[in-house]
């Protein structure tokens, strides 16, 4: 994707060998790429949400993961980089997949060659990360063309959840993806763009990305959401995923499972977009799934811009007062209308995701 006209990925590694992400958490006030020379900076990037969604998280580790071994190849050192790498958000299946393909690639590579094997993997997992949106893009767009075609003569309203777009992953996105190839194609679309509390990354890295690829959207209130399904100005909503169980169940930002109660209850369809790495085939049941419980403050301080252009971060809850900020929530897999792939759109069940992936699906 672009922004001012210079075609960016969210996750790269230079021609001097340097691996370089962009620094989300400026966004969207100040564009800044943030150089990571070790492991312990790739963590801390995961886990300061300098980079955050699931398919990114997952590439960024491996990437880490390179780093460390670039630094020290033993496997000892690589099992430490591993633990610290998996230990940043424990969510995102996408963080444990790619740290176990990483692993398992330099089983039998000699010391010396080590480095080299497991940059290379990291090339290729985000290279391949980059496709797999991609079709996503294409098989969600045939959903959005179908919606379009019922409803001539306006927009197609879409309604999404947090930010999945190529800033979540390394380009495209997995829930935007769809929306970029519709308005690509010459599909008029429509966005609603929950602010996504309590780090508002819909209202600030959604809506950043859809105006700076020129998609029409609005940025709304989190729970104003179901109005509008009520009031018939929703005509699709689609998610990202952070882990999705064998059976179907979706595990996304905090407030998903709300979105698709309403939808449900309004008969909006309800989508969750996503690539092989953030299905994990060890689980059935959503209640499996760790949740990620984050600092306080991110509930009780908001940063903004102020005036003079510059950031201030306050306080909103009284000092006294306690705060809980779970991370994620989980959508049954009833629910969910069905799941869009890179292998196509299924539905969300044990049967449905067997038949896109057979042979991988043997969940206890």
């Amino acid at each position: 994707m672009k922004i001012d006209g210079v075609p960016y990925q969210s996750i790269w590694r230079g021609a001097d060998g340097s691996v370089r992400v962009i620094d989300q958490s400026r966004l969207p006030f100040e564009f800044a790429t943030v150089e990571l020379a070790r492991v312990e900076d790739a963590a801390r990037a995961i886990s300061s949400m300098m980079v955050r969604g699931a398919p990114l998280i997952g590439a960024t580790a491996a990437y880490g993961l390179a780093l460390g071994v670039r630094e020290d190849p033993s496997d000892t050192a690589i099992e430490s980089a591993a633990a610290m790498l998996a230990g940043t958000r424990p969510t995102a299946h996408n963080l444990a997949w790619a740290l176990s393909r990483m692993r398992g690639t330099l089983v039998g590579v000699p010391l010396s060659a080590r480095a080299e094997a497991a940059f290379s993997e990291a090339a290729a997992i985000c290279a391949e990360d980059v496709e797999q949106c991609r079709a996503i893009g294409v098989h969600g767009a045939s959903i959005l063309r179908r919606l379009a075609l019922a409803a001539p003569g306006r927009p197609l309203n879409i309604l999404t959840h947090c930010n999945a777009g190529w800033l979540a992953c390394v380009d495209w996105g997995t829930a935007l993806a769809p929306v970029y190839r519709a308005h690509d194609d010459g599909i008029p679309v429509h966005v609603w763009v929950d602010e996504t509390r309590p780090r508002n990354q819909g209202a600030s890295l959604t809506a950043f990305e859809l105006a700076a690829h020129g998609v029409a959207h609005t940025v709304i209130a989190d729970n104003l959401g179901g109005h509008l399904m009520q009031r018939g100005r929703v005509d699709v909503a689609i998610v990202g995923s952070d882990r999705t169980t064998a059976s179907g169940d979706v595990c996304n930002k905090i407030g998903t499972y709300l979105k698709a109660l309403a939808a449900y209850d309004n008969g909006v369809p309800f989508y969750a977009a996503l690539p092989l790495s953030t299905i994990d085939w060890s689980i059935t049941r959503g209640e499996q799934i760790p949740i990620e419980q984050r600092p306080e403050s991110e509930l009780t301080h908001v940063t903004g811009q102020i005036e003079t252009g510059g950031l201030a971060t306050v306080r909103v809850v009284p000092i006294a007062s306690r705060a809980l900020n779970l991370a994620f929530d989980v959508t049954p897999a009833r629910l969910v209308t069905g799941l869009i792939t890179e292998r196509g759109i299924c539905e969300a069940s044990v049967q449905g995701l067997r038949q896109l992936y057979p042979g991988l699906g043997s969940a206890g």
